[in-house]
């Protein structure tokens, strides 16, 4: 291939284009079909003007607005917080639908998994220790770490013991918003598929009890489901004994497992993206939305989240909709942020982080336009609440908040057996029981952080694959991956400490 230019123009008539590398000041470059002067130094993955931009005139990315000048931007410019702000008001949606039916591949992909008796299927063959309230979460621990690898060497067919603890369950009202989704994630854990056993353990006097929850919970063995309660086992270290043997009457059964090989319709992915630059929306999300598109057409599911980074893109999800009540549920629960937001006297548009901002991402909507890209092309079949069990194929969108932890927990509750997540600052997050795919949007981190990242997407931008390459190229990892290969979150012991459920209501 040819070597790419210095500048990279995503859409015709943008007003702005991306530098590949460092531009220093005074630099010439060039870029559809214009000769600029760089008239200040423009790091990597930063914005550069390709034309002059009035104060209060609307900036061009992607094809789309993302921001508004907030002075007059020079042809040569580096554009970002200085000069580049939101607009008063943001995209409008649309109103034609273009939603298309997937058409299903005649060439049907498989991956190895772990069928259970309920017909799911698990990438991962774990055992659940499970906190009903942040009381017993030191139990929880203390029987999760007395299986270690050497206790487990006998068992090569168990993935290990997981404790899953959180820091709520009690000092919150018995009924409302908050108890609901704190239920909904725990219940969504707890029946798992990537769990053949799980051990529930409560304190005894905790707002959320135990016996409702194990009440609600889907059929499984009776061998692999069991609870305790530590004041009914005279106190910790009566419970932890318990516990353990507990697990210890587990692991023969769940050692019997075995994976076989079973269709890629079987693979429900959460789609993440964290510590993002300005490649994120060009390279590792597009490459991943190419890898979405290539699972539905085999009857697979993706859910999309993050619901504060979709803002003022929502408009591209409505339009694909595959219902107008599809819509209108995703036009509710951006509705529900605004009130949120205002309520606790936040603003939308602070969603950026600093590192964010480092990586040359400056507004809300241009974060979001690129977020947005890891959804591919496909029509929109359903919206859920935070936890929800997903029952629907396809492409989804599950209400989370931006922060990654958060989101993901809600995505693995809701069934998520993979997690594909896309970096350009270098995020590190592993998310036990479910693997985690660490998608990197540049060459330069995926070089850096090599034993932290899974997947380098920065051949897009360095002109050596194409997006379609790239994402045909992820499909088969994410294949590989829900077969058993492991990931560099679960090489390097990460995914304990995660389990972060959204926390909404008074705490008392």
């Amino acid at each position: 291939m040819n070597p790419p230019n210095a500048l990279l123009v995503l859409t015709p008539g943008d007003d702005v284009a991306v530098a590949r590398g460092d531009i220093l000041e005074g630099q010439p470059v060039s870029a559809d079909g214009l000769t600029l002067i760089a008239r200040q130094t423009v790091p990597s993955g930063h914005k550069i003007a390709l034309r002059r931009v009035l104060a209060g005139q609307r900036v061009l990315k992607y094809g789309q607005t993302i921001g508004q000048a907030t002075q007059a931007i020079e042809p040569g410019d580096h554009v970002h917080v200085h000069n580049l702000d939101m607009p008063i008001a943001t995209a409008e949606h649309s109103v034609r639908n273009v939603y298309v039916p997937t058409s299903l591949s005649d060439n049907p992909a498989t991956f190895e998994g772990y069928v259970r008796e309920d017909g799911r299927v698990g990438t991962r063959n774990y055992i659940g220790v499970i906190s009903s309230v942040n009381c017993s979460a030191t139990v929880c621990k203390q029987i999760a770490n007395a299986f270690s690898a050497e206790r487990l060497k006998d068992f090569a067919d168990v993935d290990g013991v997981v404790a899953i603890t959180h820091g709520s369950g009690c000092g919150m009202g018995a009924k409302g918003e908050g108890i609901d989704i704190l239920k909904r994630t725990l219940r969504g854990y707890a029946d798992h598929a990537n769990f053949a056993g799980v051990l529930l353990i409560g304190l005894g006097c905790e707002v959320n009890q135990l016996t409702p929850l194990m009440n609600e919970l889907g059929d499984r063995p009776a061998a692999l489901k069991a609870s305790l309660v530590i004041q009914d086992e005279g106190g910790t270290r009566d419970a932890v004994r318990r516990g353990i043997a507990h697990i210890e009457a587990m692991l023969p059964l769940i050692n019997q497992c075995q994976r076989t090989t079973v269709a890629a319709s079987h693979l429900c992915v959460g789609l993440q993206c964290g510590g993002s630059d300005g490649y994120s929306g060009i390279t590792a999300n597009p490459a991943l939305g190419a890898a979405v598109d290539l699972l539905v057409q085999q009857g697979g599911t993706a859910i999309l989240s993050e619901t504060p980074e979709i803002y003022g893109a929502e408009h591209l999800l409505t339009a694909r909709a595959a219902s107008a009540d599809i819509a209108e549920k995703l036009m509710a629960r951006i509705h529900w942020w605004e009130a949120y937001v205002r309520h606790n006297d936040g603003d939308m548009n602070n969603n950026p982080s600093p590192g964010n901002k480092a990586g040359g991402i400056t507004t809300i909507l241009e974060k979001s336009l690129g977020a947005v890209a890891k959804a591919g092309a496909s029509g929109l079949m359903g919206v859920y609440p935070y936890a929800e069990t997903i029952d629907a194929r396809g492409l989804v969108f599950m209400d989370t908040p931006g922060y990654d932890p958060v989101s993901a927990t809600g995505q693995v509750a809701g069934g998520a057996n993979l997690i594909c997540f896309t970096t350009g600052r270098g995020s590190t997050y592993g998310c036990k029981p479910t693997p985690s795919l660490k998608i990197a949007t540049n060459t330069q981190l995926f070089q850096r952080m090599e034993l932290d990242m899974d997947f380098n997407a920065g051949g897009i931008v360095d002109g050596l694959e194409s997006v379609a390459q790239a994402g045909e190229r992820l499909f088969r990892l994410m294949l590989a991956t829900a077969s058993g290969h492991r990931t560099c979150s679960e090489e390097n012991g990460l995914g304990d400490n995660e389990f972060l459920p959204w926390q909404i209501g008074a705490v008392m």
